[in-house]
């Protein structure tokens, strides 16, 4: 038992604010929701409409007119002009799936290993990342030729998973199953999981068959640690497929995620089957040739990265590796990389002629050409966040090449600030440098085409990225440069630049030279065409501008001023955001009426329940040069509301509320709506405590909560810490929903926000205690769980915390 015990206290007075809301937790077989939901309409003239869907990485293929993306969690979606797109799959439903029909049945062999009710996807299923590809040569069960081709992941755990294929002669399906090819995960011997009944012992895999046809000469010592574990620090996690064919017209198959690094294996074109090298080797450079997983081409030593896609450009010569680093949630850091080598076997060199196989010892952010991390422009005219043009965890992408017209297009998935876990496909368009490397364009596909520049069209301020080489999860906010007409540049960064031809780009910043283009894009955020510049240097790094209109600073002192807001002017209850910063560098100061009740600084204090509300009048005064305006708000500031409690569950040997206003609470399995839980009681907080067992969790009644002033307290002990565990967990539906996790500082105040998701002002809201409809359940004790009815004060929740 971890020696530790927790006071959650959770006090929300919510103004106003989005649904929260979290559609893929993690590698843990939560389920993606669909958001199909239009984001703009064409509007005068000519504007494009975008139309989006959520499939988590993504692998692109054109079939005739028609762009599809096939995805995680059994997604796809296909588009005629890959801006606007049309989901037809339906997820994980069985036995009528989109793509496999009988799901359990189809795929039976794969999930033996991995991926249906088993560990990290007990309850469900864990499809992943597939790769889609048309082959010509497969030879089909009836003997014709030809098959659209699907690899895809089924996974229970980091490094338990499977690789296998299916095929059809429709690229929307059906797909029938055909093998399964590589595992990964398996042990020395007999061996389980958490939750799980898979023997992992090798033995259990495909391996001893294939020893027995000759195709291996044996197993391998190497591929466990001492003690029998799986050594994933050397060797994959098998998942991410994805094909290509070389310049001699041989199929490949690169493929792996984290730490043991991306591995390649030739595939017979024929049966879809790996030619696995059968003996173990090295490459001519030194990298590990297995006999089994095949040749290291990129990653290893203990360090990120996964979703490996392999373009060979016939035209230029090289075979492009992209691959993504990170972990794929909001706070993983998610961000593209790219090297390329000559020959499909590698070495793959960045942009620095470095090796994308670590050395003993190297940590990755250094290494990779990163094309994309995460990042946020400013709306021009100061607009709220949350409707900036910006990415979060962007990555696991695919490229499309058309070969007609040389184009070539970034699919990927990305998350969004200020948008909690939700997540959409999104298409940006690829170019390339004197040098053959491709830069990415800043804003998605909309129609875009190189042409020639005006010099002077290029001259004004621009919102500025540079993406850097770090792994960091913070979202890097634009900067502001000036690009003059005599081809210097001033800003943050200092230099030069020059257009060399009709939109080739070089520009040296802080003596770094980046060569790139100047392309003239739509910016959705602010519906308008932009100028841009996207540029990459030979240090791995990748810059983007995007110009603002050319209005004085006057105009833009008064487009701020015509933004700004602060919401619900009538209920201040809580401590404001006051932006310090406007558009383009314009500065915003504050002053108030009364500082007692609100400062300069957007802090709150309430008066007293006696008081009533309060008049306060904050102004801004907004300056960018000599321009110089100012904004009054006119705020009511609510009086302290005395909270009442309104349910108190002691677990004195029962799940009953004791202050009598609710239903007693019910055990569950695994799941919020599972049942055959067991909750048993032991010595707690005061009295008895209930005591949870890592498998059982307990529903709460519902509308336990149903306003948007509340507070929740609890004490918990838990026996195990995990990422997503909840303790105390309450949604209106799965989509929007707040959970409890058993971390952070004791007795300090952890988090404070203006605006928090207004989840509970429903009578049907759903409780819950140590489990919710994705995540581990809780293991270990909680206590005097009490819910208030508005805020309780500081001095009460020191009472409560002793």
């Amino acid at each position: 038992m971890i020696a530790i015990s927790i006071v959650f206290i959770l006090v929300a007075v919510i103004i106003g604010g989005n649904y929260g809301g979290f559609n893929e937790a993690s590698e843990n077989g939560s389920q993606n929701s669909e958001n199909n939901d239009t984001m703009q309409e064409s509007t005068e003239g000519g504007a494009p409409s975008f139309t989006n869907v959520s499939v988590h990485d993504p692998s692109i293929i054109k079939e005739g007119d028609t762009y599809y993306a096939f995805g995680t969690h059994i997604e796809a979606a296909h588009s005629t002009d890959l801006m606007n797109w049309i989901s037809f799959t339906n997820g994980y439903s069985t036995p009528d799936n989109a793509l496999y029909g009988d799901l359990s049945e189809n795929l039976a062999e794969s999930f033996n290993w991995a991926g249906e009710d088993d560990s990290d996807s007990q309850g469900g299923y864990a499809v992943w990342a597939p790769d889609i590809f048309w082959n010509d040569n497969y030879i089909n069960d009836d003997g014709s030729t030809g098959a659209y081709m699907i690899y895809y992941s089924a996974s229970s755990t980091y490094i338990r998973s499977a690789l296998g294929y299916a095929v059809s002669q429709d690229i929307e399906g059906p797909y029938e199953y055909v093998d399964t090819i590589v595992y990964s995960g398996f042990t020395e011997g007999e061996a389980y999981d958490e939750n799980s009944d898979v023997n992992k012992d090798w033995s259990n895999t495909n391996i001893p068959d294939l020893i027995d046809d000759g195709q291996l000469s044996g197993e391998s010592d190497d591929w466990f640690h001492v003690g029998g574990a799986y050594n994933n620090q050397s060797f994959p996690n098998a998942i991410d497929a994805n094909l290509f064919y070389d310049e001699e017209g041989t199929l490949w198959m690169n493929y792996g995620s984290w730490s043991g690094g991306i591995f390649l294996l030739e595939i017979d074109e024929e049966t879809g089957k790996p030619i696995y090298p059968g003996e173990d080797g090295e490459t001519a450079d030194g990298r590990l040739i297995d006999r089994y997983f095949g040749i290291n081409i990129a990653g290893g030593n203990g360090e990120s990265g996964e979703g490996p896609y392999l373009d060979y450009d016939e035209e230029r010569g090289y075979y492009y590796l992209y691959v993504t680093y990170g972990w794929l949630g909001l706070d993983g850091g998610y961000n593209m990389r790219l090297f390329r080598a000559t020959d499909p076997e590698g070495p793959y060199l960045d942009a620095n002629d470095q090796d994308a196989v670590l050395p003993d010892g190297a940590r990755n952010p250094s290494y990779g050409y990163k094309l994309m991390g995460n990042f946020e422009f400013d709306l021009e005219d100061g607009g709220s966040s949350g409707s900036n043009h910006g990415y979060v965890s962007p990555g696991h992408n695919s490229v499309y090449s058309d070969s007609d017209t040389d184009n070539k297009f970034l699919a990927f998935h990305s998350r969004f600030p200020n948008r909690g876990e939700e997540h959409e496909l999104r298409i940006h368009q690829l170019f390339m440098t004197d040098d053959d490397w491709p830069v990415v364009a800043p804003y998605r596909y909309s129609g875009e085409t190189l042409e020639n520049i005006d010099e002077d069209d290029i001259v004004g301020d621009y919102q500025f990225i540079n993406h850097g080489t770090d792994n960091d999860d913070a979202v890097k906010s634009a900067d502001l440069i000036h690009l003059h007409d005599d081809q210097s540049v001033s800003g943050t960064v200092e230099g030069t630049w020059e257009k060399v031809d009709g939109s080739t780009l070089q520009m040296t910043l802080d003596g770094v030279e980046f060569d790139g283009i100047f392309l003239q894009q739509w910016d959705d955020s602010t519906e308008k065409d932009v100028m841009t510049f996207t540029a990459m240097s030979n240090q791995n790094e990748t810059i983007w501008g995007s110009k603002f209109d050319d209005s004085d600073d006057e105009v833009t002192v008064s487009r701020v001023k015509d933004q700004l807001s602060l919401g619900d002017s009538n209920n201040i209850s809580s401590n404001l955001n006051l932006p310090q910063e406007g558009a383009r560098n314009t500065e915003i100061s504050w002053a108030s009426s009364d500082s007692d009740l609100i400062s300069a600084d957007g802090e709150v204090t309430r008066p007293n329940s006696d008081a009533g509300e309060v008049d306060v009048t904050l102004t801004a005064t907004i300056t960018r040069g000599d321009a110089m305006e100012t904004k009054d708000f006119e705020l009511k500031v609510q009086p302290m509301v005395d909270a009442e409690l309104t349910a108190h569950f002691p677990f004195d040997e029962n799940l009953g509320d004791q202050h009598g206003d609710f239903e007693d609470g019910s055990e569950t399995g695994n799941r919020i709506d599972n049942t055959d839980g067991s909750i048993s009681f032991a010595d707690g907080r005061e009295g008895q405590a209930a005591v949870f067992d890592g498998d059982s969790g307990v529903r709460l009644p519902n509308g336990l909560i149903s306003s948007s002033d509340y507070s929740v307290s609890l004490w918990v002990n838990p026996e195990e810490l995990t990422t997503y565990t909840t303790t105390f967990f309450g949604a209106r539906d799965e989509d929007n929903w707040v959970s409890l996790v058993p971390r952070g500082p004791d007795g300090e105040e952890t988090f404070v926000v203006s605006e928090f998701p207004n989840i509970f002002t429903t009578s049907g809201g759903s409780f819950s205690l140590g489990v919710n409809w994705w995540d581990p359940p809780f293991k270990g004790m909680m206590d005097e769980l009490r819910i208030y009815d508005g805020a309780i004060d500081a001095e009460e929740i020191a009472e409560l915390a002793e």
